[in-house]
C-alpha cells in the first residue's frame, strides 16, 4: 500500500493530542474521531485543536519564508538559520526544510478542519438546542480550511495572475478527511481560490459577528477580511474594495500608542481583527528576529523620520524587528507570541490599492492612504505626501505603504509575485542572489520529494524539484 499523503499524516493522531488534556474533556473510551466528534464537547476540544494545528503552521516557517525570499530583510549567516536556503534561493525537495514543514504542518491543520467539517452537521441534528453554537464552530472551521488553502497555493503554486485563465498547477483541493487510499493531484490555482471563496461564502452564514468579540477566533469580520485579500490577489478590484469596507465596518485604525502597543502588551486588541493565540505554546518568531533576521537597509530608507512604525522597527538603536517582542503578556509566558493574520490597516491598504485599478475611484483611494499616512506621520506630512502625489503614482505610494505597514507580517515576497515584479534587493545583500526577474520558477517551492515518491497523481514543479 502506499505511503499516505501529508493530508492524511497523523490526521487522527493530531486531532487527538493538538492539546494538553485534549482527551480529558470527554468520557473515557472516545477513542476515535467519530465517536470524539458527536457532541458539541468534542467540537468545541476540536476546535481548539485545529487553532493549535493553524498556529504551529503559521508561526512558524510559514510567516519567515514571505519575508526572507523577499527583499526588505538580511538574515545573519553566522546564525546557521533554518532559511538560509531560501534567502539564497536555493531549493531542496529532500530534506526536513521549510517546503517540507509548510506543507507537513499545514496538512496537519487542514486534516482537523476537515473533520470538523464532516462531523459538525450530524452534532447539530442530535443536539437542536446547541445549533447556533455548533454552527459557529463550523463557519471557523470552514475559514481555516479555506486558510490552509490560500497559504499552501501561494506557497507552492505561482500567484492568480501567473496565467490569463489562473489554469496553472495549484496545490490539490483537499475538501473531506482523507483515508490511505485517497490519492490526490494538484488542482489548478483558480479551482483552488474558488474553493476557497466557497468555503468563506458557507462561514459567512453561519457567522453574525460583524465585529471581533474575541479577536483569537474568526469571526464574520474575519470573513470579510480574508474575502478583501482572496480577491486582492485575484485582481477582482470591486470585490476587493467592497469586502475591504465590510471588515472596515467603520472601526478607527489604531493610533500612536494604542498601534505600538498592540504587539508589545498582549492583553492589548488595537486593531487586530485575527490574530493567533500562542497560550501555552512556544513561538517561533521572536527568536528569529532577535538572532538571524534584521530589517534591510532598503527598508529603513523608506520611511520618514517621524513614523510612528520606526518604533517596530528599532530596539535600543539597533534596527530589530519587535513586532514578535511583547513583554506584556497576560498569562505571564515569556516565550508566548499571537501572530496578526488580519488586521485594519490591510483592509485600508487593500481598499486603495483596489480604488486606484477602479475608474473614478482615485479620490477614495485618497482617503484610505490619508488614514494611514495621518495615523503615521501626521497630518501636515500626509498631506504633502498626497499633494505631491499624480493619480498615476497613487498605486506606486499604497505599494511603497505596503511594504512599510505590513513589514514582517507574512506579505512581502507574496506582493512581489503578485504584482509581477522583478525581485531587487539591497546592493549590500549578504545573499547569493541579489535579484531574479519575473516571472521565475525559483518563485514557488518545491513540492516535497517524499509527497512525489508517495504520490504518483502528485506533479512536481518545474525547476526547483529537479
Amino acid at each position: 500500500m502506499k505511503k499516505t499523503i501529508i493530508y492524511v499524516a497523523l490526521a487522527m493522531v493530531t486531532l487527538l493530542t493538538s492539546c494538553d488534556g485534549f482527551l480529558t474533556v470527554d468520557e473515557k473510551g472516545k477513542a476515535t474521531i467519530p465517536s470524539f466528534l458527536s457532541d458539541p464537547r468534542g467540537l468545541r476540544a476540536g476546535l481548539l485543536g485545529a487553532y493549535t494545528q493553524y498556529y504551529n503552521s503559521y508561526d512558524n516557517e510559514f510567516l519567515k519564508y514571505p519575508e526572507v525570499a523577499g527583499n526588505m530583510t538580511s538574515l545573519n549567516l553566522s546564525s546557521g538559520s533554518s532559511m538560509l536556503d531560501q534567502y539564497n534561493y536555493v531549493p531542496n525537495p529532500v530534506s526536513a526544510t521549510t517546503s517540507y514543514y509548510i506543507w507537513y504542518r499545514i496538512g496537519e491543520a487542514m486534516a482537523n478542519a476537515n473533520n470538523i467539517i464532516k462531523y459538525a452537521p450530524a452534532v447539530a441534528a442530535d443536539y437542536p438546542t446547541q445549533k447556533d453554537a455548533i454552527d459557529n464552530i463550523l463557519g471557523q472551521a470552514l475559514v481555516l480550511r479555506a486558510l490552509c488553502h490560500f497559504d499552501l497555493v501561494r506557497v507552492y503554486g505561482q500567484p492568480y495572475n501567473y496565467t490569463a485563465d489562473a489554469s496553472h498547477l495549484g496545490v490539490p483541493k483537499v475538501d473531506r478527511p482523507l483515508g490511505p487510499n485517497d490519492i490526490l493531484g494538484r488542482s489548478s490555482v483558480k479551482d483552488i481560490y474558488a474553493f476557497i471563496l466557497e468555503d468563506l461564502g458557507k462561514a459567512a452564514a453561519l457567522l453574525s459577528d460583524s465585529h471581533a468579540a474575541d479577536v483569537h477566533y474568526v469571526s464574520l469580520q474575519a470573513v470579510n477580511a480574508m474575502y478583501s485579500r482572496v480577491y486582492l490577489y485575484m485582481e477582482d478590484w470591486d470585490n476587493a474594495l467592497r469586502y475591504a469596507q465590510l471588515a472596515l465596518n467603520g472601526e478607527s485604525l489604531a493610533q500612536g500608542a494604542d498601534y505600538v502597543n498592540m504587539y508589545d502588551n498582549l492583553s492589548t486588541r488595537g486593531e487586530a481583527i485575527l490574530r493567533l493565540s500562542g497560550a501555552d505554546l512556544t513561538g517561533r518568531q521572536k527568536e528569529f528576529y532577535a538572532s538571524e533576521c534584521l530589517p534591510a537597509d532598503t527598508l529603513l530608507s523608506l520611511y520618514d523620520a517621524a513614523d510612528l512604525r520606526l518604533q517596530l522597527i528599532h530596539k535600543d538603536g539597533v534596527k530589530q524587528c519587535v513586532k514578535y517582542t511583547a513583554t506584556t503578556i497576560p498569562d505571564n509566558q515569556p516565550k508566548r507570541e499571537d501572530p496578526i493574520v488580519f488586521r485594519l490597516s490591510e483592509m485600508v491598504l487593500n481598499a486603495a490599492e483596489a480604488a486606484c485599478h477602479i475608474s473614478g475611484k482615485q479620490g477614495d483611494a485618497r482617503q484610505y492612504l490619508r488614514q494611514l499616512l495621518e495615523r503615521n506621520v501626521g497630518a501636515e506630512k500626509a498631506a504633502q505626501v498626497l499633494d505631491a502625489t499624480a493619480d498615476g503614482d497613487l498605486l506606486a505610494l499604497v505599494q511603497r505603504e505596503r511594504v512599510k505597514e505590513l513589514c514582517f507580517e507574512g506579505h512581502n515576497f507574496f506582493d512581489i509575485t503578485r504584482w509581477k515584479q522583478n525581485l531587487v534587493r539591497e546592493h549590500n545583500t549578504n545573499s547569493t542572489v541579489r535579484s531574479l526577474a519575473y516571472p521565475n520558477d525559483l518563485f514557488v517551492l518545491p513540492i516535497p520529494q517524499y509527497e512525489l515518491d508517495a504520490n504518483e497523481n502528485m506533479k512536481p514543479n518545474p525547476t526547483v524539484n529537479k
